[in-house]
């Protein structure tokens, strides 16, 4: 079966947690308005399948955001209910507090009040045996009872609050029976973990998907507008990794200084971010980061360099036997972009030219340990003709330009060492491109236009054999008690 799946459509906007807004390079807001890619209220989306004209089976199958039955009006029923449950309690609470306070004052002048009930019976019964001095002691103790007017006015108004709270807990007695009698045997909790289980099934099986041939490029979605022209920004390319972290690298020429921000979420907001100060300076914009270690070409050399964030050291320093570097065979915008390294599925990558192959793109694997090179190819495809690159599943993927109009033209295969030229475009929004990359963790391109940090969504097609089977899963793992999420 031909699968093709949108990756990233739901994901990127939580991704860079935007919530469908992007930042203008004046500070203002404008709202994503993208045709590429349905919005994340419309959840999974499973179309029929058809055959092409091959006989092979076709589907299109676009990623979800995470916990979708959470959008269930059950599930919004219930956090209500929780939130109405959460105020009553407090509110019973308070009460509680307030009313063995007052009983404990009740108690404490029990004594002061039975003393002046027995005076105040005297008095009645022999009304001589009133003195001044009786009087004022009597107003005296009089005097020391009156807090307990409020504290009876109090009572009373606690009497009204907890009629009011019954009513509430009738209510919501009422509510949680009609939705239990909806939902059936199964508990909103046991229903939850059932729905998480399933999608953590899914997303495995979609990672298990996931390599496949580039069909689409998205429309950008701008994280932030920072920095000069040129520069890059990245998070973590392993596969696995629970790194969260986002690095910054302004400049491509002679720069030392690497901004590491904790969260996406801080470097759309600038917030929460430390310094790298690198001992050895960088050239162009090909970094990446691997497994907690920024790999980078040294300025003014073909030496790549392993820096580990956590020991802020040095960890590696080895020659790129043969390639080019100071401007000469950099991409179309310069830059001393002569070495390139990225990451993807398979692993660390080195995209570069030599003398020797006549300025055509030479695309290495490398051992990220030892960078060493594993193997290496020649795709044929002059590097100066080209306006950036990355990998996707071992494949190599060309932009004819840096600048508006730009598109994917070019592809190489590694793993059969063949190539092809594709069509596959997408909008250059601030019309120079000095980095563009790849990350197999998030499956989306990064980029850095024109000052700007731009993401892009990617459509991958995928054939894969037994299509009843599979068809059969998708359509029946994402359900949550009998409604589609």
């Amino acid at each position: 079966m031909a699968m093709v799946t949108n990756w990233m459509s739901q994901t990127l906007p939580s991704l860079v947690g935007l919530n469908g807004t992007i930042i203008s390079s004046e500070g203002t807001h404008e709202r994503i308005v993208s045709g590429l890619y349905p919005g994340s209220e419309e959840g999974w989306q499973v179309y029929s399948t058809a055959s092409d004209p091959d006989g092979r089976c076709v589907c299109t199958v676009v990623a979800p955001a995470r916990n979708l039955c959470k959008r269930d009006p059950r599930s919004r029923q219930l956090r209500l209910l929780s939130e109405q449950v959460q105020n009553v309690s407090q509110s019973m609470e308070v009460v509680d507090l307030r009313t063995s306070r007052d009983l404990q004052y009740v108690r404490d002048s029990e004594p002061l009040l039975r003393g002046v009930d027995g005076r105040l019976h005297a008095y009645v019964a022999n009304p001589r045996t009133l003195t001044a001095k009786g009087l004022q002691e009597l107003k005296g103790q009089m005097s020391q009872l009156r807090p307990l007017l409020s504290v009876v006015e109090q009572y009373r108004l606690d009497l009204q609050t907890l009629a009011t709270l019954r009513l509430e807990l009738l209510n919501l007695s009422v509510i949680l029976t009609a939705i239990q009698e909806e939902i059936g045997a199964y508990d909103y909790e046991e229903l939850q973990q059932r729905v998480l289980l399933l999608e953590t099934r899914l997303h495995s099986c979609m990672n298990k998907l996931g390599c496949g041939r580039l069909t689409a490029v998205s429309g950008p979605i701008t994280v932030r507008a920072s920095g000069s022209r040129f520069g890059s920004w990245m998070t973590d390319a392993m596969i696995p990794s629970s790194d969260s972290r986002v690095w910054s690298m302004d400049g491509y020429f002679k720069g030392r200084r690497v901004l590491e921000y904790r969260t996406m979420g801080d470097f759309t907001k600038g917030q929460n971010f430390v310094q790298h100060l690198l001992p050895h300076p960088w050239a162009g914009t090909g970094h990446v980061v691997y497994n907690g270690s920024l790999y980078y070409n040294k300025h003014q050399s073909n030496i790549l360099v392993q820096y580990h964030f956590r020991s802020r050291s040095v960890l590696l320093q080895r020659s790129l036997s043969g390639a080019g570097y100071n401007n000469t065979f950099p991409y179309s915008w310069g830059g001393s972009s002569d070495i390139d390294l990225m990451a993807d599925e398979t692993g660390l990558w080195a995209v570069y030219t030599t003398i020797p192959n006549a300025g055509n793109i030479m695309v290495s694997r490398l051992d990220p340990r030892s960078l060493d090179i594993l193997q290496s190819w020649d795709t044929g495809f002059p590097k100066r003709s080209a306006g950036e690159a990355f990998m996707i599943c071992g494949t190599l993927y060309v932009t004819n330009s840096h600048l508006a109009g730009a598109k994917v033209y070019f592809a190489y295969h590694t793993n059969s060492s063949t190539y092809e030229y594709t069509d596959i475009p997408f909008h250059n929004q601030y019309s120079h491109i000095s980095m563009m990359d790849y990350n197999p963790r998030e499956r989306a391109l990064y980029t850095w236009n024109n000052g700007h940090q731009v993401l892009y969504n990617v459509t991958l097609f995928h054939v894969i054999r037994r299509c009843c089977n599979l068809q059969h899963t998708f359509r029946h793992t994402h359900t949550c008690n009998g409604h589609s999420c």
